[in-house]
């Protein structure tokens, strides 16, 4: 796994969702500038706290203990990068 120090976009864990669960519905929101001056938030203000909205053929017949883990599974990557908060709604 390759790590780095920009913090992850809403852009990247949108490809990544797209790709590991193939959604009818998705919305990423950066929610990082909320959370500034708590726990896991950076300097940038971006790329630490996420809300995910999401809807996949792949959910179907799961419990949402197991959706949610299929979208943790999906964004694991991000974690290195600074990712500390996932919101999950799953639709």
């Amino acid at each position: 796994m390759t790590t780095t120090n920009t913090p992850p976009t809403a852009q990247a864990l949108e490809a990544a969702l797209r790709e590991a669960l193939a959604p009818t519905v998705l919305e990423v929101i950066d929610e990082s500038a909320a959370h500034a001056g708590h726990a896991g938030a950076n300097a940038e203000g971006y790329g630490t706290h996420f809300r995910v909205r999401i809807a996949s053929p792949r959910f179907e017949g799961k419990p949402r203990v197991v959706r949610h883990r299929l979208v943790y599974d999906a964004l694991q990557v991000f974690i290195a990068q600074g990712l500390h908060a996932i919101a999950i709604e799953v639709l």
